[in-house]
């Protein structure tokens, strides 16, 4: 599998240098993704043990075929909500049993759909969702995370149901509030945000975890009423096998979960390569986090992907190569083994603090406010993609973000610049005819037009459209269709252009045709129809063509 992407290996050189910065990098990771992969468990509605078996297995086994020297693969937020929406939907009673087979069977139709996407060279969907709609999406993302955790940090449990009914329950159990809860929930957020603001990055997840189960023990917070953890069984996953009578119901909700897992995945990739680090190759990526979701599908974990926050860990801390992934996932085995037991004092306020510091990052304002200062229209779509996840819910939110980044693909297409060239007076530059440069050269009786980008079924009525206006406007004898800078052409495109052809009262030439439209023209018989002198290299030469006849004319 190496030799689908670079050939220079995630692990680097591998030289004891190395080493020791990528084992310091591997243990200050594991302090922040084992608090943060049990908390990601519990907003999936999973046990906490399934966090840990997902640092574990997909860690592990991305870290020997990676691409990325440093991508930290486990849970994620988006990955967690999108997991418990899709598992409540086919497990409502939250039976165990089922509830283990229903996870097992997600993820590894997760794993089996990234494969898929790599055999058919799908690494491009990496960029399928827009800047802007993903920005919406992941605000809607953190909106819902930040409510569904809100009544554990008051001890209350209202019935579940969608985003607005869930805010309007949650104000009307305000004061039914546990105060011992708020109080736990309370100093560990003060302690988190204490500590992101002074040393981004730090253990204290760890440390902030370790001190609630030192005062559940010592102060028996448990008979104060603060709900734990509970029993986690201690010891290595069991082998687990997916459940083929569920794979109809997950599919839709699993086909959402990998796009992002992947999409998540190269996003933080790309963000943290060092300059000297191999470029991220998209497909091989595809085969490590397919196999990783595979693999951690047999062993109980949940969807995993790469994550920013975890993946920024590792660098801050030093990590050169993935074998900060390796002492990252043994970190997990020996927690597996030795601190089970001591993990289940843990308090469910903790763990819902630990979530709502790290899913907070997902709602960045001053992104919202970058997109509207650059683009109106895409900061429109950032907020219907927002209320999308809020309304519909996540993995309908996924439907919204994705039909969002398609209408504002057509919108950007839909209208390509259709300019008059002109020649600039005493120069031979041919340009747009624009108001900045009135003494520019138009040609009496020619009237040279250029299209400029892609033409396809979405835009090119909107083309035609403007060259019959600009037409009926001028009034010449011979329109130059200058195709110089129009890169492809699309069936529907090219249909409508040899029916305008047709129609028109004036003579048509195509000028600068690019090898791939030149192909389209040649296929479609246009350039039978038309004959070589209807057909010209470009636009020079169809003035030049056009004095020659209008010569011919004089001397007759």
């Amino acid at each position: 599998m190496r030799g689908l992407g670079s050939t220079t290996p995630a692990f680097g050189t591998g030289t004891p240098t190395e080493l020791r910065f990528d084992v310091v990098a591997g243990l200050t990771a594991a302090a922040v993704v084992l608090p943060k992969a049990m908390a990601f468990a519990t907003v999936a509605g999973l046990p906490v043990a399934v966090g840990l078996y997902t640092a574990f297995v997909p860690a592990l086994i991305y870290g020997l075929l990676g691409s990325s020297r440093v991508l930290s693969v486990s849970s994620t937020t988006t990955l967690a909500i999108l997991t418990g929406a899709e598992i409540a939907g086919v497990v409502p009673g939250g039976d165990p049993a089922r509830l283990v087979a229903a996870t097992a069977t997600l993820t590894a139709l997760v794993g089996a759909l990234l494969l898929a996407a790599r055999l058919l060279k799908l690494g491009f969907v990496a960029s399928f969702i827009s800047v802007p709609v993903l920005t919406g999406f992941k605000a809607g993302i953190g909106l819902v995370i930040l409510l569904d955790q809100a009544p554990k940090l008051l001890g209350l449990h209202p019935a579940k149901q969608s985003f607005f009914v869930d805010l309007a329950s949650l104000v009307r159990h305000l004061p039914e509030t546990s105060l011992p809860t708020l109080a736990v929930a309370g100093v560990t957020l003060a302690v988190l945000v204490g500590a992101e603001r002074l040393r981004p990055h730090s253990p204290a997840p760890l440390v902030t975890v370790a001190a609630a189960i030192a005062a559940t023990w010592l102060l028996g917070l448990d008979a104060w009423g603060v709900s734990t953890v509970g029993t986690i069984p201690p010891g290595l996953p069991s082998l687990t096998m997916p459940d083929l009578t569920l794979v109809q119901a997950l599919l839709p909700g699993a086909l959402g979960i990998a796009l992002m897992s992947f999409t998540e995945s190269i996003a933080a990739g790309r963000a943290f390569a060092a300059p000297g680090d191999p470029p991220l190759n998209a497909n091989r990526e595809l085969v490590a986090t397919g196999a990783a979701n595979l693999g951690g599908a047999l062993f109980g974990a949940m969807p995993a992907g790469g994550g920013t926050s975890q993946t920024g860990v590792v660098r801050a801390a030093g990590g050169r190569t993935q074998a900060a992934s390796l002492v990252s996932a043994a970190a997990a085995l020996a927690t597996m083994l030795l601190l089970a037991p001591i993990l289940g004092l843990l308090p469910q306020a903790t763990l819902a603090a630990v979530v709502i510091v790290y899913s907070a990052s997902l709602i960045q304002p001053a992104e919202f406010r970058a997109i509207f200062k650059v683009r109106r229209m895409e900061f429109r779509w950032s907020i219907v993609a927002s209320l999308g996840v809020l309304v519909f819910g996540t993995l309908q939110g996924i439907v919204v973000a994705i039909v969002l980044s398609l209408l504002g693909l057509a919108l950007q297409t839909a209208h390509p610049r259709v300019s008059i060239v002109a020649r600039k007076h005493g120069a031979d530059v041919l340009r747009p005819l624009s108001p900045e440069h009135p003494d520019d050269e138009t040609f009496e009786g020619l009237l040279i037009l250029r299209p400029e980008g892609r033409l396809y079924f979405a835009n090119a009525q909107n083309v035609a459209d403007r060259i019959r206006a600009l037409i009926a406007e001028r009034g010449p004898r011979v329109v130059a269709l200058d195709l110089s800078r129009v890169p492809d052409i699309e069936y529907s495109a090219l249909q409508m252009l040899r029916d305008g052809t047709r129609r028109t009262s004036v003579t048509v030439w195509l000028v600068g045709l690019n090898p791939g439209v030149l192909d389209m023209v040649r296929r479609a018989g246009l350039d039978q129809e038309l004959g070589p002198d209807r057909m010209l290299f470009n636009a020079r030469a169809a003035i030049a063509r056009y004095r020659e006849l209008q010569a011919q004319s004089a001397r007759r």
